[in-house]
């Protein structure tokens, strides 16, 4: 089959909140021919699956498929050419992609590249649940299509495995289908924040011991903080959060990963180590939300902007920005010799657990570079923001930066 070669300026790859706020702020703002490609059949990501309200200014929310459209009404708006069911293969040379699109095979080279393949919920597989492998095990974005792109029933009676925000938007659809949500697990001290529409049975400190039933799911076998083995029966699980990022095309390019993210390592100006490529979205992190992923498209963009127009040498990698238990990640996660600071002036963090009345500490080589008390709790699942006043204090050449928490009631 004979193969199309193809050269742009800025190729996108990936159509969701980060891809289409960065393609359609690159066009705006005279990059040249700007392209973003998406394997799926429509651009806008996730939210197009998210019928619920919640996306947009927080004074004038939309559902998620109003949001995404708007994206991409934006980006093709501006300039952008939005090319859907075009899959990107991998990679041809240091910004040269192969794709494969309902027109045959192309090889497209660009003068610099923005990666936002988003990411995933790992499936039943990758969290190693025991049992038989009967239907009606889910992840929360096969729950939503099922739902509401192919209208179907997924069950009668559902557990939803969880406790991030996603969990609470399962339990919302699996209502809207007509099933009746048992039973919300979660090994951790706490179930998510709810409100009072959201209210079902929440076991915490629980964990799935085994899946039960032959060609459809019977019953789920829970293990509480007890010790102590109870069977739920139920004819659908939802398996939510344990989010992974899509780096299958960044770690085939070469691009290093941060090891606490699983996504690419990029300094504050959203640059990976290879030279040319950016990352953002949920792409560097697992997930965030559709709001921040645009944020960080538009970050990224206002970068490239300043790349092609001879921002020259690519920066060497400075030191990595690593956090200490129960701290799980931050992003950005290195600190390179030049840029600006990173997406509305913060670094993202979360936390493996409640942390009340905390302070956030950051020190480098044993020096203290910066102490931030927060506002409030921070809890599993919800981002807390890191100023990025103290960057100016780094040392590019020394050791890592390394961010943890402790009580406000204790001095570094």
């Amino acid at each position: 089959m004979s193969r199309r070669d193809r050269t742009v300026d800025v190729l996108v790859v990936g159509a969701g909140p980060a891809g289409l706020a960065a393609a359609a702020r690159l066009a705006a703002h005279g990059a040249g021919r700007v392209e973003a490609v998406e394997r799926e059949e429509h651009p806008g990501g996730a939210p197009r699956h998210c019928p619920h309200r919640g996306f947009g200014p927080p004074h004038r929310p939309v559902g998620g498929p109003s949001y995404a459209c708007d994206l991409a009404d934006a980006a093709t708006a501006a300039g952008a050419v939005l090319r859907t069911s075009a899959t990107v293969t991998d990679w041809a040379g240091p910004r040269t992609l192969d794709l494969t699109t309902p027109t045959g095979l192309e090889r497209v080279t660009a003068r610099a590249v923005v990666l936002a393949t988003g990411a995933r919920e790992r499936p039943r597989s990758a969290r190693l649940i025991p049992g038989t492998r009967p239907e009606g095990v889910l992840t929360t974005g096969e729950l939503q299509q099922s739902v509401h792109r192919y209208r179907r029933r997924v069950g009668s009676r559902a557990v939803v495995v969880g406790a991030d925000p996603v969990a609470l938007t399962a339990v919302r659809t699996l209502r809207v289908s007509g099933t009746q949500v048992v039973a919300l697990v979660t090994d951790r001290a706490h179930g998510p924040l709810q409100s009072p529409r959201h209210r079902v049975p929440v076991l915490t400190g629980t964990t799935v011991a085994e899946l039960t039933g032959h060609g459809r799911l019977t019953g789920v076998r829970l293990i509480g903080p007890d010790g102590a083995l109870r069977l739920v029966a139920c004819d659908t699980v939802v398996l939510t959060g344990d989010w992974i990022p899509d780096h299958e095309l960044a770690r085939r390019g070469g691009v290093p990963l941060a090891p606490a993210t699983r996504g690419p390592a990029v300094d504050t100006a959203l640059r990976t180590a290879r030279p040319g490529v950016f990352a953002a979205g949920n792409l560097l992190r697992g997930v965030e939300s559709a709001a921040t992923a645009a944020a960080e498209g538009r970050h990224a963009a206002t970068a490239v902007l300043r790349f092609l127009g001879g921002d020259r040498p690519w920066p060497d990698a400075g030191p990595p920005v690593l956090c200490e238990a129960p701290l799980l990640r931050i992003t950005p996660n290195l600190v390179t010799a030049a840029g600006p600071p990173p997406p509305h002036d913060r670094f993202l963090v979360r936390t493996a657990e409640r942390l009340p009345r905390a302070v956030l500490v950051v020190e480098q080589d044993g020096r203290l570079l910066d102490r931030q008390p927060l506002p409030g709790t921070a809890v599993p699942g919800r981002a807390i923001g890191l100023r990025a006043g103290w960057l100016a204090e780094v040392d590019r050449g020394g050791g890592a930066v390394k961010v943890s928490a402790m009580s406000d009631f204790r001095q570094p």
